[in-house]
């Protein structure tokens, strides 16, 4: 778990048209923040974000974590940031609850707790989040919080590289040299037998840069 560094990425959010009208006012703020952080000038994006996040707005509770993680315009603070992580990720924002399993995972401003990290993760995974689907193969690896399994493993890198994460395709291989075909085997049999519990609207590699929305007319 060595990339902790925030990548740029870009999500789409389809609007229901009825609704835009009621939604514009919140989409502009969100916006002025994206744009704010993308020259950056922190300071405005957090006082745009900070008023959405505080009314619940998930993606602006999450952008608030990473500025608080990161020490853009504010002073580092891993406790807010695991805060506004936590309020996200218990609206399903699955980037939260990727950063969640990070923080516990690592001992990132709170005491380290592998079964918090893998709860974290699998919240996550389980909205196809490449990462934390890796991330889960090297808790199973290295039996962080739980008893060392390289089947298990073997089948988290797998559907991590299927969902198109680098290092899961990188470590699945090279586990794959440590394991019998009898594994190799049972672990693609139970990646046939997987099936995420949530929904797939939400994508992105670990630790993206905050959180963007594009408007669908």
């Amino acid at each position: 778990m060595s990339d902790d560094r925030p990548m740029s990425l870009r999500f789409t959010i389809t609007l229901v048209l009825s609704i835009v009208c009621l939604v514009a006012p919140a989409w502009a703020n969100f916006k002025a923040g994206v744009d704010a952080y993308n020259r950056g000038d922190y300071a405005i994006a957090l006082h745009e974000w900070q008023p959405l996040a505080e009314q619940g707005d998930a993606d602006a509770q999450f952008n608030l974590g990473q500025l608080y993680a990161n020490g853009q315009g504010v002073p580092q603070d891993y406790v807010q940031s695991r805060q506004w992580y936590e309020k996200a990720a218990a609206q399903g924002q699955t980037l939260a609850q990727l950063n969640l399993g990070d923080f516990y995972g690592n001992g990132t401003g709170v005491t380290q707790d592998y079964q918090l990290a893998l709860y974290w993760f699998r919240l996550s995974a389980h909205q196809g989040n490449a990462m934390a689907l890796t991330k889960l193969g090297l808790m199973y690896e290295r039996g962080n919080g739980v008893t060392q399994d390289f089947v298990l493993a073997h089948k988290w890198y797998i559907l991590g590289a299927a969902n198109g994460d680098k290092l899961g395709a990188e470590l699945r291989d090279a586990l794959a040299k440590r394991m019998t075909p009898a594994q190799i085997f049972q672990a693609q049999q139970l990646v046939l037998e997987w099936k995420p519990k949530g929904s797939e609207s939400r994508k992105a590699n670990v630790r993206p840069t905050p959180r963007t929305r594009e408007h669908v007319h």
